[in-house]
């Protein structure tokens, strides 16, 4: 696979260092121009803050980039023809030269060849709503039983059937934590209401975890931390509920269908609770960028040669942890 690992990102998976990888579709296409770009900045600059390197995640000309520089981060905010890729579209992308922003799937997946264990994003893709009308499932959940990253988000997008989507993690295989909760993240809400089968309360117990995880033989799988937005940046749940139940039937109304529906109403909620949702979201996310720092500080503390990365082209080796932490504290069974 072409791929090319920035100088940076190279040297500090080389030397051990702590390196958080970030997706891109938010850049490209999740927010309005031209805060998309400074969000874009911001986000590199909280790793940075909380002592990481970070490595935002593009392809560009047909090259899969781990860390992007400025060019080219300006390139995947403001090009209009910048595409949206997910797993499946990376190889044709790949193929013929296009430029690209990756989602969580493509994201994790490149993130885990490079030998980069944490990523952050905002909330994930799931089983929707009347999956069993519509078997649309997103293609995050398949892929996160694939790699072995660490993924600290705001749980998955509260558009989506919750408790279906556990479930279908559960039978993936995807090991599910809580952070500092017992119950999964809604988003854009601080609680879906869905509990959690086990709770975490400091990033060195989530290292802790995936050092156990590396230690484990047999099917990788991704760690999904689930970091909650704090209720006072919440959106209103009165309000969430209100507007999601308007925006479900609109849905129906105007005949839309399969993966027309989650833009349809994540445009629905922001316009609806004028802009509360898009500001939600953003407080999410920089609170999981800012926890994925950390626990990237905590599992890379005393590992030198972590993860080692070639540049374009080249493959990547990585080595099993060494050091042990403090074991996780279960929360009982769901």
């Amino acid at each position: 696979m072409s791929t090319h690992v920035s100088e940076e990102v190279r040297e500090a998976l080389h030397e051990g260092r702590p390196v958080v990888a970030l997706e891109s579709t938010l850049v490209a296409h999740g927010l309005p121009r031209p805060r998309n770009l400074a969000v874009a900045r911001e986000l590199e600059e909280l790793v940075r803050a909380g002592g990481a390197v970070p490595a935002t995640i593009a392809v560009v000309d047909g090259t899969a980039r781990v860390g992007l520089d400025e060019a080219a981060l300006i390139r995947i905010a403001e090009d209009p023809t910048v595409r949206k890729l997910g797993h499946r579209d990376l190889a044709p992308a790949l193929a013929t030269g296009a430029t690209g922003a990756t989602t969580v799937s493509a994201t994790a997946w490149l993130a885990d060849a490079a030998g980069v264990r944490v990523f952050a994003t905002g909330g994930l893709g799931g089983v929707h709503r009347a999956w069993t009308e519509t078997q649309d499932e997103s293609a995050d959940l398949r892929l996160l039983a694939r790699v072995g990253t660490a993924v600290v988000c705001a749980g998955v997008k509260s558009i989506l059937d919750v408790p279906a989507t556990l479930q279908r993690l559960e039978t993936l295989g995807v090991t599910v934590v809580g952070y500092g909760t017992e119950h999964f993240p809604g988003f854009y809400l601080s609680s879906s209401g869905e509990p959690v089968d086990w709770t975490l309360r400091t990033p060195e117990e989530v290292a802790a975890v995936m050092r156990a995880q590396d230690r484990i033989e047999g099917p990788r799988a991704a760690l999904v931390v689930a970091n909650p937005v704090p209720e006072a940046e919440q959106l209103d749940p009165a309000l969430h509920d209100r507007v999601l139940a308007d925006g479900l039937a609109a849905a129906k109304e105007k005949g839309i269908t399969g993966q027309a529906v989650t833009p349809f109403l994540l445009e629905y909620l922001t316009v609806h609770t004028e802009g509360a949702s898009l500001e939600a979201n953003l407080a999410a996310i920089r609170g999981n960028v800012r926890l994925a720092a950390r626990i990237a500080r905590a599992y890379g503390t005393g590992i030198p040669g972590a993860g080692g990365a070639g540049g374009a082209g080249g493959g990547t080796e990585i080595r099993e942890g060494t050091h042990d932490g403090a074991e996780a504290r279960g929360t009982g069974g769901r």
